[in-house]
Formats: C-alpha cells, sequence, structure tokens
C-alpha cells in the first residue's frame, strides 16, 4: 500500500487507447509545465484543485469510503479553502459511474431562476442588455444554489460513510483555520477592483481591517462556515433549502446594490434531475458527459465527432490543429444557437450529435484555409421554431474533481460558482453564485428568440464538461477542467492529444492550450502551443497568445486496473492514490 503526492514523474501510455480561465485572477505559474508528475494506484485515486480538499476525499477512501462519500467531503473542504471557485451557494454537474450496475448517469445541480424572473431580467431602463460586471454584483445574479441538495441525492444513492462523519474534517478545520494559499490570496488581489468590499460580510472576510488584501500563508478561520456545516450534519439539507439558511439566503439576495428577488418558495421548490448521459463514439471510445443544461458533452462531442471523419495521427502538427480549430468553430456556432435548458425550450440535442450530421459539418472544412467565423447548421429535429445566437460572455469560477473507489464507482464533477467570488455576495460564510449571468442578456435576435434566454425556474446554460470515456463499456477516462467556456477547449484538446497523438494523461494536461470558440485562436503564452503562431497562420487562422488558466484533472484506468492521476500545474490540484 502506498501513497504518492505528485512526487516522482510517471510516464504512462493510455491502454487501449492507441493513436489512430479565472478572470478575478491570473496568477503566475510557480511550477513548470513539463515538471508536473503523475500518480498511479491500484485500490483508489482522487484529484482536486487543493491539497487538503484532496487530503480530505483521501481519507475517506483510505477508510473504505465510497466515490460520492468522497466527492461530499471534497467539495466541503472545497467551499473552504478555494471559496472563490465554488461552495454551498453554487452548482454542479456530476457524471457518475455505479460499478455494481455496470451503469452511466448525471446528476444536475446546475442553480435555477426565481420563478417571477421574465426574459427582459436583464434589461436596463431603456430597454438594452445591462453591463456584464454590472449584473454581476449583488443579489440579483444569485440562482438558487444546487450543489448541496446534489452531494445530499449522491451520498442518499451510493454513500457508504454516514452523512455527518463527511462534515467534521471541514469543521474542525473551518474552526482551527488553514494557511491562504497562493492561489487564493492571488485572486483577493486580483479582485480588489471587483466590487468585494461593497458587502461587509464579504469584505471582512476576505480583507484585513484597512481594507488591503489577506496574503497567502495566514491562517484564515471560518466560524460561520463551521456553524452551518454543523446544522447541515445534524439535520440534513432541509436548514438549506426550507430553513434558517434559506431565510438567510433570501435576506442576503436583497442587497441595495443591484437587489435579488429569491424567494422562500423558490429555495424550497429546488430539485437535482437525474439525466440521460450524452454519448458521441470517438475511435471506438464512447465519450460521455452531461447533456443540456449543459452545453459541454454536446460541444465536446460535436468537436470530436467532427474530427473522427479525419485521420490526425498521419497529419503534420499544425494541419491537426488547423482541423481541430476548424472542427472547434462549427461546434461553438451550434451551441450559441441551438444549445439551452432543453426542460424549457426544444432542442436538437439528438440530431447535434447524429453521425451524418457530423459528417456534413465535416465536408465544411478546407485542409488548406480557414472558414472564419462559422454558421450553426440545420441538424433533423422536429422543432421547426427558429432560434437566434447567444453571445453571452461565460467567465469561470470554477472547480473539477476525479474520484475512483475500491469499489469501482466512479465520479467526473465540476462544481462552480460562476465567475471568481460569485455575486460577491456572502452569508453564513460561502460565498453565493451570480450564475443568472450565464443566461442570455438580450432575449430576442434577428431570427426570434435566444434559446438561452432567462425564465422563471429556468436553468442558465453551462460550459462546465465532467466527462467519462468508455472503452469497450468500461470506464478508460475521467476528465474535466474549470475554465468558462473554455472549458469545452481544455478537455476536448487533452482527449485529442491521449486518443490520436499518443500521449500520457499528465502530458496532455501539460501541453499547450488551443482554443478557438467560433474566433481568434488563443495560444498558451509561454508553452509549445505559442510557438504554432507561424504555422496557423499557414492556414489563415488568426491567433492571440494569452494566460490560459486551466485546471485540468484526470484518472485513467488501465484494462489491469492500474490507475494513473494526473493534475494541472496551473493551479494547485494534486492526485493521491493508494
Amino acid at each position: 500500500m502506498y501513497r504518492q503526492i505528485l512526487l516522482a514523474f510517471t510516464m504512462f501510455t493510455v491502454p487501449a487507447i492507441a493513436p489512430a480561465q479565472d478572470t478575478s485572477a491570473q496568477p503566475e505559474r510557480t511550477t513548470a509545465l513539463t515538471e508536473q508528475s503523475a500518480v498511479t494506484a491500484s485500490e483508489f485515486m482522487i484529484a482536486a484543485a487543493n491539497p487538503l480538499a484532496v487530503q480530505a476525499g483521501y481519507d475517506v477512501l483510505a477508510a473504505g469510503g465510497s466515490a460520492a462519500d468522497a466527492a461530499v467531503a471534497t467539495q466541503l473542504m472545497l467551499n473552504l479553502v478555494e471559496p472563490q471557485s465554488s461552495g454551498l451557494g453554487g452548482g454542479a454537474f456530476l457524471v457518475f459511474w455505479d460499478a455494481s450496475q455496470q451503469r452511466l448517469t448525471t446528476l444536475d445541480g446546475r442553480e435555477k431562476a426565481p420563478m417571477a424572473a421574465t426574459p427582459d431580467y436583464w434589461l436596463g431602463q431603456d430597454g438594452q442588455p445591462v453591463g456584464f460586471w454590472d449584473a454581476v454584483t449583488g443579489g440579483r445574479s444569485v440562482g438558487v444554489p444546487g450543489t448541496l441538495a446534489l452531494l445530499d441525492r449522491l451520498h442518499a444513492q451510493h454513500g457508504r460513510t454516514p452523512w455527518a462523519d463527511l462534515f467534521q474534517p471541514v469543521i474542525e478545520t473551518a474552526e482551527t483555520g488553514f494557511e491562504i494559499s497562493p492561489r487564493l490570496a492571488d485572486s483577493i488581489a486580483g479582485a480588489t477592483d471587483r466590487d468585494l468590499a461593497l458587502f461587509p460580510e464579504t469584505a471582512a472576510y476576505f480583507f484585513h481591517e484597512d481594507g488591503t488584501p489577506r496574503q497567502a500563508g495566514e491562517v484564515l478561520t471560518n466560524p460561520a462556515l463551521a456553524r452551518t456545516l454543523r446544522l447541515i450534519a445534524a439535520e440534513g439539507i432541509a436548514p438549506f433549502y426550507t430553513g434558517a439558511i434559506a431565510g438567510d439566503i433570501v435576506e442576503a439576495v436583497r442587497t441595495e446594490t443591484n437587489p435579488g428577488i429569491l424567494t422562500m418558495a423558490d429555495m424550497a421548490a429546488y430539485e437535482v434531475v437525474e439525466r440521460t448521459p450524452v454519448c458521441v463514439l470517438y475511435r471506438a471510445h464512447e465519450v460521455c458527459g452531461m447533456g443540456p443544461p449543459s452545453s459541454g458533452a454536446l460541444t465536446v462531442g460535436q468537436m470530436l465527432g467532427i474530427l473522427d471523419n479525419f485521420d490526425l495521427s498521419s497529419m503534420s502538427q499544425a494541419e491537426a490543429w488547423h482541423h481541430y480549430i476548424e472542427a472547434a468553430r462549427l461546434a461553438y456556432a451550434d451551441r450559441g444557437k441551438y444549445m439551452a435548458d432543453s426542460d424549457f425550450v426544444a432542442m436538437p440535442t439528438e440530431g447535434l450529435i447524429e453521425p451524418g450530421y457530423l459528417a456534413s459539418r465535416a465536408d465544411l472544412i478546407d485542409p488548406a484555409t480557414t472558414m472564419g467565423q462559422a454558421q450553426a447548421g440545420t441538424p433533423t429535429w422536429d422543432e421547426t421554431r427558429l432560434w437566434s445566437p447567444d453571445t453571452n460572455p461565460d467567465l469561470p469560477g470554477t472547480s473539477h474533481m476525479v474520484i475512483v473507489d475500491r469499489y469501482g464507482d466512479m465520479v467526473s464533477m465540476t462544481t462552480t460558482i460562476e465567475t471568481g467570488f460569485g455575486s460577491r455576495v456572502m452569508t453564513n460564510g460561502f460565498l453565493l453564485n451570480n450564475e443568472l449571468t450565464d443566461f442570455s442578456f438580450r432575449p430576442e435576435g434577428d431570427e426570434g428568440p435566444v434559446a438561452n434566454r432567462v425564465e422563471g425556474g429556468k436553468r442558465p446554460r453551462s460550459s462546465m464538461a465532467p466527462t467519462i470515456v468508455l472503452t469497450d463499456g468500461q470506464p478508460s477516462i475521467l476528465i474535466g477542467s474549470p475554465g468558462g467556456s473554455r472549458i469545452i477547449n481544455y478537455v476536448a484538446g487533452s482527449l485529442v492529444r491521449m486518443i490520436d497523438m499518443g500521449m500520457d494523461p499528465q502530458s496532455a494536461i501539460n501541453a499547450g492550450h488551443i482554443v478557438n470558440r467560433n474566433g481568434t485562436t488563443d495560444l498558451e503564452e509561454g508553452t509549445d502551443a505559442a510557438e504554432m503562431i507561424e504555422g496557423l497562420q499557414g492556414f489563415g487562422q488568426e491567433t492571440n497568445v494569452r494566460n490560459l488558466n486551466s485546471g485540468l484533472h484526470i484518472i485513467t484506468i488501465a484494462p489491469d486496473g492500474t490507475l494513473t492521476g494526473a493534475a494541472d500545474p496551473r493551479r494547485e490540484g494534486i492526485a493521491m492514490g493508494e
């Protein structure tokens, strides 16, 4: 039995898979991308965004707990040590492999709009959309949080450890304190001009009395969160959705700046939805993830389904990435027009990933030159209504974890409060999301209503892409990342590197990102990707070199059961296994 915490590099080629950005702060990298290490194990594995959170999940797994138990413990600790990215005040999507039933499913814990919200929610008095940052700050951007309800549902179905026991490590840490990490400190410093100081509880937690931001290495306690967690540990989620905590959330969103309209009835009505995964066949592997209201699995699936029509392994590097960029243009064009909460709008979900449709989209790719901005296609579907494209920004305040337990159950979960620090509103020791800014601010376009417009009780479109890849019917890769609308590229690009280019998971993460969202192609500064400018410009690609702050976590499962975990050196995550 052994424990490895990213100490020594282990090269690993994925068996059975042969070749064929946080806007609140952009911290400087402290680890060279080529120096990050992978971890191997035989019984269980976890990779997540903060060492304390990983340790919490690892301890649960080592004591015989399930992947579901570890996900609860890890998320609770992330709320404490990485509060700017996720927590009780946000939402999550989870892809789950149930080993006992040999079944893949997904849980939708996405936030919901208040029932009283209408399509003109983000229009100002002049009838025009308000500015994005004007909308973020304050209670109006807060949707009904879903993360806690998701954890409760997951634990009820697949937990082995008593619910209250999973809360004790984070309660103790919240009371005794933890050292502020460099990333959290950089995020606080980077958010000083983003209105954190407008809200007394938020300001008191993240800043000193003189208004200066708290620094890395300072010990920070959160007694308010400890009290909240003690209540939930003892009484379950009822206080959060129908009791005292719900009342505090409703009161907190009535901010002086940009007040919200959430009610106790909105809180009480929240439900987690179990949904069928969206799966696309790519090089004989099923790439499966979260369907609507997330655009993640559909857009990743479209990109890979289009690329499945080309032999990337026979191409030069520049040629292969030109095809990847063009596939991304086509997929993001469809994403902008069609993808939204399918409980509210008709969506051509099956048509978007139908092989014939994807082949027709692939035919639009010119191997010699870019198509420029792509237009949405016309997939087969029963609904004839026209939708207008949505170009709303989608900014990151998100985290991701992957977990495999000794029983064979597996979790790939992406969790968020939307932008870094969410709405800036804090209550009971946790930040509230600004998820309603993920809706389109403009409800109508030239071609008709925008699919992702605001509606009462609706879930905003997301880019989160927690993914499990099946090979011969069994999980072979767990992957996901934070990063706003770039998540889709981070996940798809890493899968292309592993499946088509034969990279081990750590090398795939360490490689420089190449991102296109149907516009200029972003190349990650300081990496091999930035050296591809000339090659891509030969195909007419317009490029921009910039910081691309992903937070990828990957676990691969070999046919013999060997687990390999990899964490993104761009953030603070690690992998641990035994």
